[in-house]
């Protein structure tokens, strides 16, 4: 129901999603939607759930390659998990985490923002001991936030990503993260 839910936001957006039409696109009885998801505020949830997982989960196996020797080549690097996800990942480009439904659709309590930015904190910790401080992890709202911002800039100029502003969406954003965290 997920994948069907993400190609029909695709096709049709978010305003344009309803529960039948849902069931009729993953072969599958209302009824059976319905076992599973209240309405579409929580089937869209549940896909935004799984983007931001399979989001880190990239993040992860990036870092884990390897080939990341400074803290800015995994900036780097969760900016380009982000713009694949964009290019390849359906529903992705229109919902990202959900912003597009709810601010807080990722957690009740918390922006969508704050809780990639406190993920991305996590993995900064753990993959390059960048101290994992309430500095870090504000500066790293403001660069999400902004990166967020930019990248749908640069997806709305181009349906590929303007390379430009993509590039320049990382060198803004370490020289932000540099000057303000130190790290």
């Amino acid at each position: 129901m997920l994948d069907a839910c993400a190609e029909l936001v695709d096709e049709v957006g978010y305003e344009g999603l309803t529960t039948t039409l849902l069931a009729e696109r993953a072969e599958v009885a209302i009824g059976s939607v319905y076992q599973f998801f209240p309405d579409k505020r929580a089937i869209v949830q549940a896909l935004a759930l799984r983007n931001m997982e399979a989001y880190l989960e990239r993040l992860s196996a990036r870092f884990a390659a390897g080939n990341l020797a400074h803290w800015w080549d995994g900036v780097d690097a969760a900016i380009d998990e982000f713009i694949g996800m964009h290019r390849t990942v359906a529903g992705f480009r229109t919902l990202h985490f959900g912003d597009v439904v709810d601010v807080h659709l990722l957690d009740e309590e918390r922006d969508n923002n704050v809780v990639i930015a406190n993920r991305i904190a996590e993995v900064l910790h753990e993959q390059f001991a960048v101290a994992d401080t309430p500095t870090l992890r504000f500066a790293l709202e403001i660069a999400v936030t902004t990166a967020d911002s930019l990248i749908k800039l640069a997806f709305r100029r181009d349906s590929d990503g303007d390379a430009r502003i993509i590039q320049e969406s990382k060198t803004l954003i370490r020289d932000y993260l540099q000057s303000h965290v130190g790290v």
